[in-house]
């Protein structure tokens, strides 16, 4: 039974309709997927049953909120659910319906709920949207800011979670602000405004050139091993969602590290056409 944050949602046109325009569209794409090339490890990780919650990182790109759902979907044949910000409740017409038509349901703990008692694979970003407008310092960093719910649903599902590591968005803009600086401090009080949060920064960057045309860049996924949270007896909860929350993020961390690595000596990793023929490979 779909929850109320998810019927909300739905348009006037059956949502069945977006639904399949959605899966065309997924389903014709693989020719420009293919020609970009990405990288892509560790699909054996991701369980057959579709029972896992994937936790992944923000990039200025947001490549990984439509590749991850992509991937996994071609793996295993299921679709993957999203969990959004909360603010994309307030979206109405055909956004809104392309937006539930995808999967993807508002992030509170009571919708999680319904999906892990469905069995239903999901995917959180417990950075938000605060990982998408990173500085320069802070590229590839996990933004979590103590969040651990979750881990906390997950240990309650005894849901397994598997990383998904993502590089590559946040090399499509240079970044030419610090987030110490004074364009963070001046910027500050515009982006609490816009964004209506106070944890969201707005760096300066460009992309190809003084525009703001992304720039080429390969990207590179990868899922980490299954990460088991089921609670052992005698565990304290609370101690033990702690546990999981920094397995997951230690594990997230590593994969991010190596993926980072692999880039650095990929010869195709801002899509220079001559260089594919010498593209690292899995």
């Amino acid at each position: 039974m779909p929850s109320a944050h998810y019927t909300r949602l739905m348009p006037l046109i059956e949502l069945s309709t977006y639904q399949r325009w959605i899966e065309t569209v997924a389903d014709r794409i693989d020719p420009l997927v293919s020609a970009t090339k990405p990288y892509l490890d560790g699909l054996d990780n991701l369980p057959d049953d579709g029972r896992f919650l994937l936790v992944g990182n923000h990039t200025q790109a947001g490549t990984e909120a439509l590749l991850i759902p992509y991937v996994v979907r071609r793996q295993i044949g299921i679709r993957v659910r999203p969990l959004a910000d909360r603010r994309f409740g307030n979206v109405k017409g055909v956004p809104a319906a392309l937006f539930a038509a995808a999967g993807a349901v508002i992030g509170t703990p009571e919708t999680a709920r319904e999906l892990m008692t469905a069995g239903e694979p999901i995917l959180v970003f417990p950075g938000g949207g605060r990982e998408i407008g990173k500085a320069r310092d802070q590229l590839y960093t996990l933004m979590w800011q103590g969040r651990n719910g979750f881990a906390r649903l997950a240990v309650e599902h005894d849901y397994p979670i598997v990383p998904a590591a993502l590089v590559g968005g946040d090399d499509a803009y240079h970044v030419l602000t610090t987030s110490d600086g004074r364009w963070a401090r001046w910027s500050k009080p515009l982006a609490a405004r816009l964004t209506g949060t106070t944890d969201m920064g707005m760096p300066l960057m460009r992309g190809i050139g003084p525009t703001m045309i992304p720039r080429p860049q390969r990207t590179y996924l990868r899922f980490g091993a299954p990460i088991d949270t089921t609670r052992p007896k005698g565990a304290v909860a609370e101690k033990w969602t702690a546990t999981v929350r920094e397995k997951v993020k230690v594990a997230l961390e590593g994969e991010l590290a190596a993926l980072l690595e692999i880039r650095e000596g990929d010869p195709y990793r801002q899509l220079a056409p001559w260089a594919r023929c010498a593209a690292v490979s899995p």
